[in-house]
């Protein structure tokens, strides 16, 4: 009896390990489109949304937990309010589409580490200051491939961004510093007319005491001629580097073009602030 239960363990193992299946999680606004999808009253007054969302070829499997957040925690006022739901999954090329009842879910690969929420004409769900739509792998290594491809820039006389994020941006927390998460908000300033890069500030938690970080930014062409924004240092050094998904979400990667994936709590995704206000705590 103990062979056959762990031939059967090894089994279940191995059928995980060889991709059948996928778990992903992040926290997410709370959104329409989202909201619709499970079933969430419009009238509920909700902060955020935190998923697990496990993938097949052809079900999956998604646990939601929303509500309003709890002061100095990660967590929700009364532990928030539960969701499960199980439905058929069909994917065609890098998207998924996820069915619940008769309600449908957009969802794009960006690759093996990180899935963005799309609505119903598949475009880009933008998130705000605290929280993206985009989810991350429980188990992916870092990976430089990219399904999506963003359209050239157009520039503007200034392009704000912002969000929360992990502390696990190279050069930016020295080691053996304490950091839960990182808040930003860049503004890239440009000249229209040319459609030229120009200068840049950055808010945000690691300035907060000194003011913001200024210098110069450029757009570099990354693998199969990705965009991707520079940011650089008062010594000329790149030290920030942000992928274009769209006009209004970049997504931090390392310096060799590595996309970073998140955890529960906070993706690596800043998204496109029309107009900034203060970063929630």
């Amino acid at each position: 009896m103990k062979m056959i239960f762990a031939f059967l363990f090894f089994l279940l193992i191995a059928y995980r390990g060889n991709g059948k299946e996928k778990a992903y999680t992040a926290s997410t606004p709370s959104g329409n489109v989202v909201r619709s999808f499970l079933g969430i009253p419009f009238s509920d007054a909700v902060d955020f949304i935190r998923w697990k969302l496990i993938l097949r070829d052809n079900d999956y499997d998604l646990q939601c937990n929303y509500g309003i957040g709890k002061n100095n925690t990660n967590g929700f006022i009364n532990g928030g309010s539960k969701i499960e739901l199980k439905g058929a999954l069909k994917k065609n090329k890098n998207y998924y589409r996820l069915q619940s009842r008769d309600k449908t879910l957009n969802i794009a690969e960006l690759n093996a580490g990180l899935l963005q929420l799309l609505d119903e004409n598949k475009n880009l769900l933008v998130g705000n200051g605290g929280w993206s739509y985009t989810l991350n792998s429980m188990a992916a290594p870092l990976s430089d491939q990219v399904n999506l491809k963003a359209q050239p820039t157009a520039l503007k006389d200034s392009m704000d961004f912002e969000g929360r994020t992990p502390c696990k941006i190279p050069g930016v927390i020295q080691a053996g510093m304490d950091c839960y998460k990182l808040k930003w908000h860049i503004i890239f300033y440009a000249d229209p007319e040319k459609n030229e890069p120009g200068s840049y500030k950055i808010y945000g938690t690691t300035w907060r005491q000194h003011g913001p970080a200024s210098g110069n930014w450029r757009i570099i062409n990354g693998k199969d001629r990705r965009i991707i924004y520079q940011l650089s240092d008062d010594k000329g050094d790149g030290f920030l580097y942000l992928l274009k998904l769209d006009e209004n979400i970049l997504v931090f990667t390392d310096a060799d073009g590595r996309l970073l994936v998140g955890d529960e709590d906070f993706s690596y995704t800043l998204n496109r602030s029309s107009k900034w206000s203060p970063l929630p705590e």
